[in-house]
């Protein structure tokens, strides 16, 4: 089939990594899909127009609002994958909530990457739960070889001594609802007592504005340290030589920054939220905070407890070999999709 697969597609972002695995696998079983930026369509027509100068005959669309919405009306199959910020926020506001029940009324299926993001779909739209589908996010990880440790400490203006740094990794698109400024202040504080504690923001600037604030706020924060996004090669094998990576989000879909770290080897420290509650078992697979004191509270704990380490590191990795296998979900994608022949 020609396959029209429409999502967000700012570089390094979770949408954006999530589409070009979809892509990966339908294209492995002969279908040709076209990934488009859902950013550079203005509504439905311009979709419509667009399916039929390249003759495509099924679409997919990630995020119910932001993709969906384009694909109201389509003359095509169309199946939807949600994204997060579509179920958890989105669905807040009347004008957005309507539009993506109409969506999905719509679609042929829906994918929801966890039981409790079907459940709060299924909640607003109830006619749809027999359509929603639960597929987890597949995780395959490749950390670069040639990476350059020292270069990386060195652009985020980390004191060279290697051997001492104590490096904390938040990976996200800088918008709000990934909130990277909830432990700045509380970081700072940690890292005036000890120097060699240190907290590295990376990813893209996806909200202008906001990226402005967050590059005020870290100029004048000791300890911490504001990165550009670099190629997932290198953010992987950073992530190994990190001791932690941190998620402060509002809400998460399925966060992948968190699943690659387990599958790394390396602890996570995340928000109490719904999505990170998903795939965090606390002092199991991983650590969940309540608030900003409580995140150094149980980081120091960790640091002193390398018994808790090793134990939530194996734990971890077992977990994501089980439920988050990169070939289960190309298989589950690759059956979803004859649904729209």
């Amino acid at each position: 089939m020609r396959l029209l697969l429409l999502a967000c597609l700012r570089a390094q972002t979770g949408n954006a990594t999530t589409a070009g695995r979809i892509q990966d696998h339908l294209e492995a079983v002969g279908h040709i899909c076209s990934l488009k930026d859902a950013f550079g369509y203005e509504n439905p027509s311009e979709i419509a127009n667009l399916i039929s100068a390249e003759k495509f005959e099924a679409a997919l669309a990630i995020h119910l609002y932001k993709g969906g919405r384009l694909l109201q009306g389509s003359r095509i199959p169309f199946g939807i994958i949600f994204g997060g910020t579509d179920i958890n926020e989105d669905i807040k506001h009347e004008e957005k909530h309507r539009v993506m029940g109409a969506v999905l009324e719509e679609a042929r299926f829906a994918v929801a990457f966890t039981e409790k993001m079907k459940e709060l779909a299924a909640a607003e739209w109830p006619d749809a739960r027999s359509k929603i589908y639960i597929q987890t996010q597949g995780i395959m990880t490749t950390p670069s070889a040639t990476f350059n440790w020292k270069r990386f400490l060195q652009n985020a203006g980390i004191p060279q001594d290697t051997e001492n740094v104590r490096l904390f990794l938040l990976i996200c698109g800088l918008r709000r609802v990934k909130d990277p400024l909830y432990l700045v202040d509380v970081f700072s504080e940690w890292h005036r007592r000890e120097p060699h504690i240190h907290l590295v923001i990376i990813g893209p600037a996806v909200d202008p504005q906001f990226t402005s604030e967050v590059n005020e706020k870290v100029n004048r924060t000791p300890g911490v340290h504001l990165l550009q996004e670099i190629p997932q090669d290198d953010l992987h094998a950073a992530v190994k030589r990190c001791f932690a990576v941190v998620n402060s989000s509002i809400s998460e879909g399925m966060s992948a920054a968190i699943l690659e770290a387990m599958d790394l080897d390396v602890p996570v420290l995340a928000r109490n939220i719904p999505g990170n509650a998903a795939i965090i078992r606390h002092k199991d697979t991983g650590l969940l905070f309540t608030d900003p004191q409580e995140f150094v509270q149980l980081s120091k704990s960790l640091m002193n407890d390398p018994s808790l380490e090793r134990k939530i590191v194996t734990k971890a990795k077992a977990y994501v070999k089980k439920h988050h296998s990169w070939e289960c979900e190309r298989e589950a994608y690759q059956n979803l999709v004859l649904k729209l022949q």
